[in-house]
């Protein structure tokens, strides 16, 4: 009896400790028992604001499993690093031979948010983006549809103060080399207010050698500015493309592997950035996906050329 008692505490103990704190396994799993979360799903698929809410047919999903195989940043973009949303599973698209499509949902008590994300044929992440936001302070409505040839539409709502509903649509397509593309965009809303874009590093110094800001013009720049020491440099890229349809912008530390190749690779972050300096210009490109820090068809990329700084010579006093 006692070597029963003995081994049942010891089976409940080791089933504990593949536990977490909200009830979802922190062991590894196979990719096979992940997909397993999801329950299949029919074209087309159609989501609301009446999706956002915890469904029977959801499958709660610990934060430990989502991780193992989905980058963090994708949730921690929207929510911030320092909340973590209950996550379920809603279900899953298989396309033969091709990719996967999966739909999760992020919910706190203010912010609800559904993500598709896309896995190549073998299971491995590739990219994902939010379908439907719901906040409870703000004015905007979403829906979105997956159709038979998988083109995915989100369509953005609002109203106005006098009741006119005004829309943006945006519909993509998932290609091959793992990104959402974006192949139309509607909307009967009047061209927005261009908006003033704040350099958070403006006032550090510039003392390296490669330090100051390149520019392309005045809505598509890098800033450099000195790093903890001659090994590295901070810098912030703001770019637009596609009359301004399509921004990118990221904020960080960059470290040389050359004398003229500096590297931005930060923990918790998928995204890369290679910057190749010479002394009147500086190229800029993707290395890694950065599709948490730009939108979905443009990349960081691209020539901007040093801007010379100028130099106010000091007046001389003139003698009475």
């Amino acid at each position: 009896m006692k070597m029963m008692l003995v081994l049942f505490t010891s089976i409940t103990l080791i089933s504990c400790r593949h536990k977490s704190a909200n009830g979802g396994e922190t062991r590894k799993i196979d990719p096979e028992d992940f997909q397993s979360m999801f329950r299949n799903l029919s074209l087309p698929v159609n989501f609301g604001d009446s999706s956002l809410t915890k469904k029977l047919t959801d499958s709660s999903m610990s934060w430990s499993v989502f991780s193992q195989f989905i980058a963090d940043s994708l949730i921690q973009k929207y929510f911030g690093k320092s909340v973590k949303p209950r996550l379920f599973a809603v279900g899953k698209l298989v396309v033969k031979n091709a990719e996967t499509y999966l739909f999760i949902k992020a919910l706190t008590a203010s912010k609800k948010i559904i993500y598709v994300i896309c896995l190549d044929k073998e299971g491995n992440y590739k990219t994902g983006m939010p379908l439907v936001i719901r906040e409870d302070d703000a004015e905007f409505r979403y829906t979105a549809t997956i159709d038979n040839k998988y083109t995915i539409s989100v369509s953005r709502f609002h109203k106005d103060v006098e009741g006119r509903i005004f829309f943006i649509k945006t519909v993509y397509v998932y290609n091959e080399e793992g990104v959402f593309t974006l192949i139309m965009r509607e909307s009967n809303e009047g061209k927005p207010k261009i908006a003033q874009i704040y350099n958070p590093i403006d006032t550090l110094a510039h003392k390296h050698r490669y330090a100051g800001d390149y520019v392309q013009d005045k809505r598509n720049f890098i800033s450099f500015r000195d790093g903890k020491n001659n090994s590295f440099l901070r810098f912030f890229v703001h770019f637009e493309k596609d009359n301004g349809n399509c921004k990118g912008e990221l904020k960080g530390v960059a470290r040389f592997v050359s004398s003229t190749v500096a590297r931005y690779i930060a923990n918790g972050d998928p995204c890369s950035l290679e910057f190749n300096f010479n002394e009147k210009s500086v190229r800029m490109k993707e290395l890694e996906g950065c599709g948490n820090h730009r939108d979905i068809r443009c990349f960081f990329d691209g020539v901007y050329n040093k801007h010379k700084e100028i130099k106010v010579k000091p007046v001389k006093s003139k003698r009475h």
